[in-house]
């Protein structure tokens, strides 16, 4: 009998914890659906960044491979303001949005320029960078002097970039590669007519190359707005307060004005 009845006791204990344990573990569950974009950031204790990689002087690899950048420490400065580790996930440029579409990444940071056309897809945080479009040309290229030139024409680009498409709007057959320094090695063997792309890049790319025969036609009137593409909704929406924040008080702090000297000679990042 005392046998039996200490037998039920410890099955019926047994029964209550297991039941507490669920119950537990649902209300965590529960816990974590509800929890928006920042919140689960702050959870794992990092912030996955998408970028390239290959773009120079925004996200490349140095001399001893390691990724560095303008936006390699922007969003590393970002991420600190946050509260969490910056974890850098390299790819080709139409995969980024791809990866952001589905979750992977929680933002972009490299060197995207706000388009009417992405921000119907996409909320952006403000801008940290103002940029003009380069026409870039080979040096003994007489026939394209303007972006109306450009009709009829082969250009070279990043697929589904901004430059990608300004191309196409002016009339421009495009051919797609993956990166800066291959468009540019096209036009200089003049596999295509021209490229386009961020005049600071431009810049930076003959700072390096200084006898490539290569020159700029033409420049956009206006400069576009640098910013931070995440998903669209009210999910992302304490994120992208934070990362507004963020910026903000980069900027204040000439912390934003000393990364962009560091990379491009100047300050690309003043309102």
């Amino acid at each position: 009998m005392k046998k039996s009845y200490l037998s039920v006791l410890m099955a019926t204990v047994l029964t209550v914890s297991m039941l507490t344990g669920c119950g537990s573990k649902n209300e965590n569950v529960s816990a974590d659906a509800n929890a928006d974009a920042l919140a689960r950031i702050q959870q794992k204790g990092k912030i996955t960044v998408a970028m390239e990689g290959t773009w120079a002087p925004w996200t490349y690899h140095d001399e001893n491979d390691k990724l560095v950048g303008f936006d390699v420490e922007v969003a590393q400065q970002i991420a600190d303001k946050l509260g969490v580790e910056a974890e850098f996930v390299e790819g080709e440029w139409d995969g980024l949005f791809a990866g952001l579409d589905s979750g992977r990444y929680d933002i972009v940071v490299n060197g995207v320029e706000v388009t009417e056309e992405r921000s119907e897809k996409y909320d952006f945080s403000d801008a940290y960078g103002f940029i003009k479009t380069a026409l870039i040309v080979k040096d003994d290229n007489e026939d394209i002097k303007t972006f109306e030139d450009l009709n009829g024409k082969v250009t070279t680009n990043s697929i589904n970039s901004t430059y990608m498409l300004l191309a196409e709007e002016y009339g421009a057959e495009v051919k797609g590669v993956d990166s800066l320094d291959e468009t540019l090695e096209m036009v200089m063997a003049k596999r295509a007519d021209a490229t386009l792309n961020a005049e600071v890049s431009f810049y930076d790319y003959m700072n390096v190359h200084p006898d490539a025969p290569l020159k700029v036609v033409a420049l956009t009137e206006d400069a576009s707005l640098v910013s931070i593409p995440m998903v669209k909704g009210e999910d992302t929406a304490t994120l992208r307060a934070e990362i507004n924040k963020a910026i903000d008080e980069l900027r204040s702090e000439g912390k934003l004005a000393e990364i962009s000297i560091k990379y491009f000679g100047s300050d690309i990042t003043a309102k």
